[in-house]
Parts: C-alpha cells; structure tokens; sequence
C-alpha cells in the first residue's frame, strides 16, 4: 500500500508538498522526502514527534539514538510508518533543525494501492514557495506548569565565599596555559 500524506509548513502563507511513499517505509524514508521535497539540505538535526487530534505534541521520535545505554532509544528508523500512522491516527509532527525550528504538520492524507511503475518516495504535488527563515515560535507554558512564583530568592552570598577569583582554581592543580 502507499501513505499520502500532506506536509504543511508552519508558516503564514501556504507551503506544503504532497508526498506519496509505501507502507511499509520507516520515519526515516519519510523524513528523507520530506527535506529533499522542501529543498533542505538534509544536514541538520531533525524528529518527530507524536500528537494527538487537535496537534498537541507527546512523545520524540528522534533520528539517533541519544540514551545513555546504545539502543536503548528507538530512532526513525526503528519505525516503519504503518506502526505510527493508520487510518485512526493520521498525525505526527516534524521538526527540522533545531536552531531555526523549521516546524511541519504532517497528516496521512489517502491510503491506495501502488502505482505500476511509480518510484516511492515520490513528491507528487507542490505549493508555495519556501520562505527565507522560519516562522518564529512563541513557548508558552500551560496555566498549570507555571511554578516560578512558587520560589523564594534563597541566594545567599554566605555559600559562595569560598570562590576567590582566579586563585581558587590553584586548588585543583590547573594551569594558566594548559594548552
């Protein structure tokens, strides 16, 4: 079977990029179309992320593996597509370059047969051209995650007497020219 999915750019105008690919394909192959079919050039870091109905992210899905123990963290590529996304879950979200947050709405659009001799992962449609940087993003914490008022200023200068400039770092056998 093939996915159709629908890949919107967060931004104010229109960008988006029909891309059809097989079933069977992991995040990774879907990511891979994703930067070639907007003109990346597939050098940064990228994930996606679960979410639910109304686009509330929930769990990373990231390109490398970033556990303390290796393989203990499943990757794009542990994923083949039909495992994340079927007909009762359509979404996922798409984040590409962690520095400019180039941020995509991704949704399963169609779920049809293969097309004799159709090359997948294929874009099959384009609109819109990409801007020039990405759409700033507001972080906003919910009502309820807002503690920072909860604590009180306990800095005191008492615990920090110790620290005396530069001569303090004599103590642990550092050099002035190390390198």
């Amino acid at each position: 079977m093939v996915y159709k999915f629908r890949v919107i750019l967060d931004a104010e105008e229109d960008v988006f990029r029909d891309i059809a690919i097989l079933e069977d394909d992991t995040l990774e192959d879907l990511h891979n179309a994703i930067v070639n079919a907007f003109g990346f050039d597939g050098m940064e870091v990228a994930s996606f992320y679960t979410c639910d109905d109304t686009w509330n992210q929930e769990d990373e899905i990231p390109m490398f593996d970033t556990g303390d123990v290796p393989g203990e963290n499943k990757t794009m590529s542990d994923y083949p597509l039909s495992d994340i996304l079927h007909e009762d879950n359509t979404k996922i979200i798409y984040v590409y370059d962690f520095i400019n947050m180039w941020t995509f709405l991704v949704e399963l659009a169609a779920i049809e047969e293969t097309e004799a001799g159709a090359t997948y992962p294929e874009t099959i449609f384009s609109h819109g051209e990409m801007p020039a940087e990405a759409m700033e993003k507001k972080f906003e914490a919910e009502e309820d995650e807002n503690h920072f008022d909860d604590f009180d200023d306990d800095f005191d200068e008492d615990d920090f007497d110790s620290f005396h400039g530069d001569d303090h770092f004599e103590d642990y056998g550092f050099e002035e020219n190390w390198n």
